[in-house]
């Protein structure tokens, strides 16, 4: 039987949510499709997250374990993807659209011979091969794309798909691999990660979003309190990392990172194309603006038209009491 692979990504010893959203989809289209759904986690201690992948629908759980994947290093990363799908031989291996996968999916494309689609936001596969959505020209335009070849490699936005849990009991297949660390010809020297946001916006599921209305240290706390409250992450618009109010990591739009998280909070944000190009799959987006021509407020779901000094206190405050 064919078969749909999903690669599980792992960092900082957790399974990327972004992963099991792609993980689920691709149990949906298996089910549709008379394929088989299979999972591969590649990990220093692979097998530990078994468990977990099994609740979204595998039948099959590919493992690779080694000390060499204590971090991401391409290099052994694509040596044992290419063992696993000469093994499992896939119809389509999908992979959530991290950092990591746009590192490795052109190589590997490349030595697997295998047709290619990255950064979708959403996909299918028929008798002929892929078809999928993918947004272009900062997601002003929709692409439509077909994709043909034995394997096709996808890659998916985070938040494209949510979770749906479909336990199975799954058949765990180890692959032997190793690598020593004097094989690489890149050194991993240094980490270098992000400051001031705790949480990965790409996993995020809520996100409080700070643009250039935030001009001051209070309005800065009213952020952070905020993104506690709510548990979110904290991001920014171009206009306030390159100001170094916030970390460039934090930066959302077209030149920054691409975020669809269930919940988008906007506060003083303008809503110009090039932001708006990294945030309009959220789910719900809530916009807080003075400025009631504001263009964020023509892609939310929400608006508030007001001054964020006064909005923000008792909205907090409200919120606290619901979670009480």
């Amino acid at each position: 039987m064919s078969s749909i692979l999903t690669y599980i990504a792992i960092s900082d010893g957790k399974i990327k949510r972004s992963s099991l959203e792609v993980l689920s989809r691709s149990k949906a289209i298996a089910d549709a499709q008379g394929l088989s759904c299979e999972a591969v986690i590649i990990d220093q201690i692979a097998s530990s997250y078994t468990d977990s992948v099994q609740k979204y629908g595998a039948s099959k759980i590919y493992t690779v374990e080694d000390p060499i994947f204590d971090q991401h290093r391409n290099t052994p990363l694509l040596s044992a993807l290419s063992k696993v799908m000469e093994t499992a031989q896939p119809k389509v291996v999908a992979f959530a659209s991290t950092e990591g996968t746009k590192d490795i999916l052109g190589a590997l494309a490349a030595n697997k011979t295998a047709g290619v689609v990255a950064d979708v936001s959403s996909f299918d596969v028929s008798s002929s091969g892929v078809t999928a959505k993918r947004p272009v020209m900062a997601a002003k335009v929709v692409g439509n794309v077909e994709v043909s070849g034995n394997p096709i490699l996808v890659s998916v936005r985070s938040g494209s798909y949510d979770l749906v849990e479909s336990p199975t009991t799954a058949e765990v297949v180890s692959i032997g691999f190793t690598m020593s660390r004097d094989e690489l010809k890149a050194k991993l020297r240094e980490i270098i990660s992000a400051t001031g946001d705790t949480i990965d916006l790409n996993e995020a599921e809520s996100i409080v979003a700070a643009g250039r209305g935030v001009k001051d240290g209070e309005a800065k706390n009213l952020i952070s309190e905020l993104a506690s409250v709510l548990n979110a992450g904290i991001g920014a618009s171009r206009a306030l990392t390159e100001a170094g109010v916030y970390d460039p990591s934090l930066q959302i739009g077209q030149t920054g990172k691409v975020v669809s998280p269930q919940l988008y909070i906007a506060i003083g944000i303008s809503g110009a194309i090039q932001h708006v190009a990294g945030m309009a799959n959220s789910k719900v987006i809530v916009a807080i603006n003075k400025d009631p021509d504001a263009p964020i407020f023509e892609v939310a779901d929400y608006g508030i038209v007001g001054d964020l000094y006064k909005v923000l206190p008792p909205f907090i405050e409200e919120l606290k009491k619901i979670k009480g």
